[in-house]
């Protein structure tokens, strides 16, 4: 599901925290029904202990970069879907046969073993079970918590994305890029959650989330496109020329295609297509040339 901020109305599930957060800047909600659920500070430890290692050591250090990746993966891990399938090995081809009579959809991936094969599929019984019983795996898995966590990084961030005193050009889940210094207040190295300068620019273009080019005073080039190689190189006008209506940016780029079932990787040549789309906010052309966005809105269910 993508994020969007729109205007207009609508029905949606929003935690309560964010709700109130809204509020403020104008938003006004009818509360049809929801989930109730115990506060508490579980992570305080956990993060405490992590950030202090990120502290300790500078970026090029693997304890650093092990720190970060424990920091940022833990709400992922409680938001995976909690569904993991059975592998069963069968002695021989025939008993297979038999499995596959009743449960060919359920079937995922096969392996042959010689005289054995190994099924990796969906389980009715374990459904079932989950149904009656409630899940008897225990997978540590908790959308409401993963849910919160990206709620309040909305929320932190809403106060950037509503302030007179400077031009927000981009903002993703922890960094903003403006036309001027943020307030001292704001900016305390090494103080978990508050903002740090990580580079002045002279040049920028921003197409879409995740997908950028910076030029810095140092001289230096970032750029940013998901989903594609850092191994591809591109350059300004490559980010430039997607700034006209309806181009595109066609590059090729090797990529790893792992198979466990099969137990080998494959190397492929793929086409990557780059264009700048409608995913979260309306674009604004000039003389077809992308200029600004704008939010969406919405009436009777539908975006306008």
């Amino acid at each position: 599901m993508v994020s969007i901020s729109p205007l207009g109305q609508w029905e949606d599930m929003i935690f309560s925290a964010e709700m109130d957060n809204a509020i403020k800047f104008g938003y006004k909600f009818e509360i049809l029904w929801g989930y109730t659920f115990e506060p508490k500070n579980i992570f305080k430890s956990y993060v405490k202990v992590l950030y202090a290692l990120r502290l300790k050591f500078t970026k090029s250090n693997p304890l650093n970069y092990i720190a970060k990746l424990l920091l940022n993966g833990l709400y992922g891990r409680f938001g995976m879907i909690d569904s993991f399938p059975d592998i069963t090995i069968f002695d021989n081809i025939k008993s297979y046969e038999n499995f596959l009579k009743k449960h060919s959809d359920d079937v995922i991936n096969d392996k042959d073993l010689g005289t054995k094969i190994m099924v990796q599929h969906r389980s009715d019984t374990k459904d079932q079970q989950t149904a009656l019983y409630g899940n008897l795996e225990n997978h540590n898995v908790n959308i409401a918590i993963a849910s919160a966590i990206t709620a309040y990084a909305r929320i932190h961030m809403s106060q950037f994305k509503n302030r007179d005193d400077f031009i927000l050009y981009y903002s993703d889940t922890d960094s903003i890029y403006i036309d001027r210094p943020l307030p001292d207040y704001l900016v305390v190295y090494k103080l978990l959650g508050s903002m740090k300068l990580e580079n002045v620019l002279t040049k920028a273009i921003f197409l879409a989330p995740k997908v950028y080019y910076l030029e810095t005073t140092d001289g230096n080039v970032i750029y940013k496109v998901k989903g594609l190689s850092h191994n591809v190189p591109l350059n300004f006008n490559d980010f430039n020329n997607l700034l006209i209506k309806q181009s595109l940016l066609q590059k090729m780029q090797t990529k790893w295609i792992k198979n466990i079932s099969m137990g080998h990787i494959s190397v492929i040549n793929e086409l990557y297509t780059l264009q700048v789309t409608e995913n979260k906010r309306k674009l604004i052309y000039i003389n077809n040339k992308l200029n600004n966005t704008m939010p969406y809105s919405v009436k009777n269910k539908e975006i306008e």
